[in-house]
């Protein structure tokens, strides 16, 4: 373009056009996993399916990733949605500030603490068997998203409490079972206590039919790979702008800027003390939960394709 055309252009309108149809595609896209199985509810609160839990694809060493996260929202409004350095066994700056809250003998805090908690998550590959909600995903495979509820109904099926059981591996091809995933609505809670294995059996009867299943899984490693989660600075940038600059722990106020001092915090890599808060942490939809409240307030909560959050 000439500075004479320039000149008799309305670049205003253009650029207006422009931002417009930018933020018109941006709306429509999605940032949805299509990898990932969810159950869905009927109208009365219930939810069933049929799945099949799947061994660990040629390369990894188990059938399911665990991954800590964080999930809430400060007094600045903004959200606070990543994932947890302590997953790695490293320190986390949120797992040290909710250590010095637990530690202050101030119940005001350990309820700070309690809301700041790390949720636990699972990631395992599935065959769908049967799903009425959804019958165009039955027969195909999926990741699936679930809590430390479901994954003791695994624990329980391969170290069974009483003699008369025998213990059943649920995530072999051949000697495994189908687990029947029965979802209630408990006190607004889902609720997966009547969830049952079948009676072990093959999921096919022939091995070309299993191998075509088990090449088709998707790899965990990533969920875990240290891509997936920023460094100890970016999250404590990120902590400093969702809690306003500033963390009061007892009497005491400590710049979030400040260096934490490593020796006098133990960061515990086992679970924080039960909450008693408004989503229930089982529920594998509870980060679905918490970034459908951030969307709502108008913070996008964006996952590349490692799924960082």
């Amino acid at each position: 373009m000439s500075l004479a055309q320039m000149k008799k252009s309305n670049s205003l309108d253009q650029l207006l056009g422009a931002a417009q149809s930018e933020n018109q595609t941006q709306e429509k896209k999605s940032y949805k996993d299509e990898r990932l199985w969810k159950p869905e509810l009927d109208k009365t609160g219930n939810g069933y399916a049929v799945l099949r839990f799947l061994p660990a694809v040629e390369g990894e060493n188990m059938p399911w990733a665990k991954l800590w996260n964080h999930a809430f929202q400060g007094p600045t409004g903004q959200w606070y949605i990543e994932n947890s350095l302590t997953t790695l066994g490293n320190n986390d700056p949120v797992s040290e500030m909710n250590s010095a809250y637990w530690n202050s003998g101030v119940e005001s805090d350990k309820e700070i603490a309690r809301r700041q908690k790390r949720k636990l998550q699972y990631y395992s590959n599935i065959y769908v068997v049967s799903d009425s909600r959804h019958p165009e995903h039955e027969g195909k495979v999926f990741l699936f998203r679930y809590g430390k509820k479901i994954f003791d109904k695994l624990m329980e099926s391969m170290q069974p409490a009483f003699e008369d059981e025998t213990p059943v591996n649920p995530f072999d091809f051949w000697q495994g079972a189908n687990f029947k995933l029965k979802i209630r609505k408990v006190d607004g809670y889902w609720n997966y206590d009547k969830s049952e294995f079948e009676a072990p059996s093959a999921l096919f009867d022939n091995d070309d039919a299993i191998e075509e299943v088990w090449n088709k899984q998707y790899a965990l490693n990533e969920f875990t790979a240290p891509t997936n989660f920023k460094s100890y600075d970016e999250l404590k940038t990120r902590l400093s702008m969702v809690l306003a600059g500033t963390t009061t722990v007892g009497n005491v106020t400590t710049l979030m800027e400040d260096e934490p001092v490593l020796s006098t915090v133990t960061v515990d890599t086992k679970e924080e003390p039960a909450p008693t808060v408004t989503v229930n942490d089982d529920e594998e939809d509870t980060m679905d939960y918490f970034q459908k409240l951030a969307e709502d307030d108008g913070v996008g909560i964006v996952q590349n394709q490692h799924g960082r959050m």
